[in-house]
């Protein structure tokens, strides 16, 4: 790490760091991180137009979908310029007030991700437990109060960080941060006064949101597998849980990186410093990437339209 002058009399600034011990391979480091980057926005940005251009694609789950993906795009723009400019360009020095952006966003995006995901879970839900409602139960306004009620939980949650951070007062030589963009739990690390009430209302929120919704989640899968194990026809009963496969999925590479990135930054403080950074790969990259494969695979309609952009002249 080079020396940098930090000026604390007025805003403090911080330095992003990218993989510490491993600066001569930063340049092939960044390869697979660009190669992330590209499918995630390329594949998220795909299922965004297939759902928007295919008329039989507007129906509530496909809307979810759509509205998932451009979720996706939201954290990968998130982290994608500091990321970069560290691990490329060497620009490791960031502002208090775009830190603080950068942190608003990333938690932004991520808590929304976790409402979207329940509100999947509600679709599927009522599509297997109460099928003959569905139209009436999933109409388009229920479907747009669904989403504002997520976007503005998320933004008057996430809202308060900014304004617990500005009360506190960083007076090291060098804030230096854990990773190459900002987050809420990092940068509270490094401040010199008080960060009781920032701790306790991060873990309240976080239990309140990603705590509520995973069991919410959980118990709409209890639901949905009593009511298929209902059913009589065994190849019925495969029909019905294949539809929720791709939620699953979702959901466990979303919540499992998450609950194990809290833990180690948490409880972790003696892990080799390449773990912290392996798990918050793993919760802010992988999810926007592997969404778009999942439901490009296991969903038919948008697997078939894929194959038709691609290969017009066979389908």
């Amino acid at each position: 790490m080079g020396n940098f002058k930090i000026n604390t009399s007025d805003a403090p600034i911080f330095i992003l760091t990218g993989f510490p011990g491993t600066e001569a391979m930063e340049a092939w480091l960044s390869v697979p991180l660009l190669l992330l980057y590209a499918i995630s926005i390329v594949g998220n940005t795909l299922i965004i137009l297939i759902v928007k251009q295919e008329q039989s694609l507007h129906q509530p789950m496909y809307c979810f979908l759509s509205l998932l993906s451009v979720n996706d795009l939201g954290v990968s723009f998130s982290t994608l310029p500091t990321v970069l400019s560290a691990l490329c360009f060497h620009a490791q020095v960031i502002a208090f007030n775009a830190c603080l952006a950068q942190m608003f966003f990333i938690h932004f995006f991520s808590w929304t991700e976790s409402g979207i995901l329940l509100a999947m879970s509600f679709d599927r839900y009522v599509a297997i437990c109460n099928p003959l409602r569905y139209a009436t139960i999933l109409t388009n306004a229920h479907i747009m109060a669904m989403c504002l009620c997520t976007v503005v939980r998320s933004f008057a949650f996430i809202l308060v960080f900014p304004l617990l951070l500005h009360r506190l007062s960083f007076c090291h030589s060098k804030n230096i941060l854990s990773h190459a963009y900002c987050l809420h739990v990092d940068m509270i690390k490094l401040a010199c006064t008080d960060v009781s009430l920032n701790s306790y209302y991060g873990l309240s929120i976080v239990l309140f949101t990603f705590g509520l919704d995973s069991v919410l989640i959980f118990i709409s899968y209890i639901l949905i597998l009593r009511s298929v194990l209902a059913i009589s026809s065994q190849e019925e009963r495969l029909k019905a849980l294949n539809t929720c496969v791709s939620h699953i999925l979702a959901v466990l590479i979303f919540y499992v990186p998450m609950v194990s990135v809290s833990i180690v930054h948490r409880f972790g403080a003696g892990l080799p410093h390449a773990v912290h950074i392996l798990m918050s790969i793993l919760y802010l990259f992988v999810p926007p990437m592997l969404n778009p494969i999942i439901y490009s695979i296991k969903t038919k309609e948008i697997r078939h339209r894929l194959l038709k952009m691609f290969f017009r002249s066979k389908f």
